[in-house]
């Protein structure tokens, strides 16, 4: 995908309400967390969050419906405390890195676009 995790990351947050309205309507809601590399890592809260069939909503409904709106490669996590989910160590969260680092990566993509 040749997209900045910083564009993908605005679209989701840009077409997210349209996305959950389906979790919602089953008590439930979807954080967006960070993007890495194009996946996108949400947590599903509320009802939804640790329901058995969270993994098919991740998949069948979340990830379907940005796919048809963003990009269709996109990947869609649920970060819900499994070890083959949880959240990278480094990302991109609200225009920051997320990271243990002191931010080079965002700093280093800024001198790289100029």
């Amino acid at each position: 995908m040749t997209f900045l995790d910083e564009d993908i990351y605005e679209a989701v947050k840009y077409h997210l309400p349209k996305v959950k309205e389906y979790v919602l309507s089953h008590g439930g809601d979807i954080k967006l967390l960070c993007v890495k590399d194009g996946t996108v890592y949400i947590e599903l809260t509320g009802t939804c969050h640790g329901c058995s069939m969270s993994l098919m909503t991740t998949k069948m409904v979340v990830q379907k419906r940005l796919r048809e709106l963003i990009h269709p490669e996109l990947h869609v996590v649920n970060v819900d405390g499994t070890p083959e989910n949880k959240l990278p160590e480094e990302c991109y969260e609200r225009g920051k890195e997320k990271s243990q680092k002191d931010g080079l990566g965002t700093k280093l993509k800024k001198i790289l676009s100029s």
